[in-house]
């Protein structure tokens, strides 16, 4: 059920400059490359009373989402039998597994709209409005996210494509020029994709059941957001969400440069189970990689397992899961073990 306070809330941010954090998850840095990220140190959000875990940990219960491939492509007839799993190097029982194609699906799309997207975003619109069209089926529901100096919601959760197609067409550059928009040190804030990611997570999917996804829209650079790499990749999973990374930028505005938010959007999608996709900024590419998405979507499978270590301390877990020799398998790092249950 969808709670109006998530959408009084985010709206709020559309018609305000983000409001500053507290001292404590501003000074969050990301984990050291290659390592599973330490606990948060962060205050928890509650929702009532209880905190939605990162895998979505009920009565002591993960479930886990993943994809498995070949060189031929994704494997559809995996069984329980062909899998392994570990937390923390400790071998689990699997409990369920089953294919999930048809589990209702949540989609954000968060669309960067700063100055470096200027001459990419007509065809992000198109692109984006086609994935759409071809995903959602009337028990799925999306909504879109708009970045650059603000955080904007566009359009709120609806199963109707052509209303998120109508949003697309609506969104339009916003550099800051002359609007005042500044954080609290006077320096300008240009696109504030950890924020957006913290608060679509956050305030969005955070209370949402079934399989969850965020497919981001940019060059992968960030600049003024008060969220860090590390606090956006936990808020991220803490709401159970898979984050695809679409890498597409106007090669014109950074003079012949290479823009540097590769490395970071790699980590942030890794660690939630999805992927990065570099398109450049060729139209063809990204039709073609939101018909992988589509594709990863439609062979899914979710597997359930009760963890040999039961205490709900808060601790980060790792995973590591395989299904046979020569298949990469695509879901999450791990998850942090927080009491309470999530509702789905």
């Amino acid at each position: 059920m969808r709670s109006p306070f998530l959408t009084a809330s985010l709206l709020s941010l559309a018609l305000l400059p983000l409001v500053v954090r507290t001292p404590a998850l501003r000074a969050q840095e990301a984990p050291s490359p290659g390592g599973p990220p330490p606990a948060s140190d962060a205050p928890p959000v509650h929702q009532n009373d209880t905190d939605a875990p990162t895998l979505n940990v009920q009565v002591n219960l993960v479930n886990l989402y993943f994809s498995a491939r070949d060189k031929g492509g994704f494997i559809t007839n995996l069984r329980k039998d062909d899998c392994g799993l570990t937390e923390d190097k400790v071998t689990q029982k699997i409990k369920n597994f089953t294919q999930e194609k048809n589990l209702p699906l949540t989609i954000g799309i968060l669309l960067d709209t700063s100055g470096s997207q200027t001459n990419v975003l007509p065809m992000e619109q198109q692109a984006g409005a086609t994935f759409l069209r071809n995903v959602l089926t009337p028990k799925d529901e999306a909504f879109l996210i708009s970045f650059d100096i603000n955080i904007d919601l566009l359009a709120d959760y609806t199963n109707r494509a052509s209303e998120i197609k109508h949003a697309l067409d609506k969104a339009t550059i916003n550099t800051g020029a002359g609007t005042g928009s500044i954080t609290g040190n006077g320096d300008p804030r240009g696109t504030l994709l950890y924020d957006a990611v913290y608060t679509a997570a956050n305030e969005k999917l955070r209370s949402e059941a079934g399989r969850k996804i965020l497919v981001l829209l940019t060059d992968g650079g960030d600049q003024g957001s008060q969220e860090t790499l590390r606090s956006a990749s936990e808020a991220a999973q803490k709401s159970n969400a898979i984050v695809y990374v679409i890498l597409i930028a106007d090669n014109g505005f950074y003079g012949g440069m290479m823009y540097s938010g590769d490395r970071d959007m790699q980590k942030l999608a890794s660690e939630t189970g999805g992927r990065v996709i570099n398109v450049g900024n060729n139209g063809r590419k990204l039709e073609d990689a939101f018909n992988q998405i589509q594709d990863e979507l439609r062979t899914q499978y979710l597997l359930s397992y009760t963890p040999l270590n039961a205490k709900a301390d808060g601790t980060y877990r790792k995973i590591d899961l395989t299904c046979g020799k020569g298949l990469k398998v695509q879901t999450r790092k791990g998850y942090y073990a927080i009491s309470g249950a999530d509702t789905q």
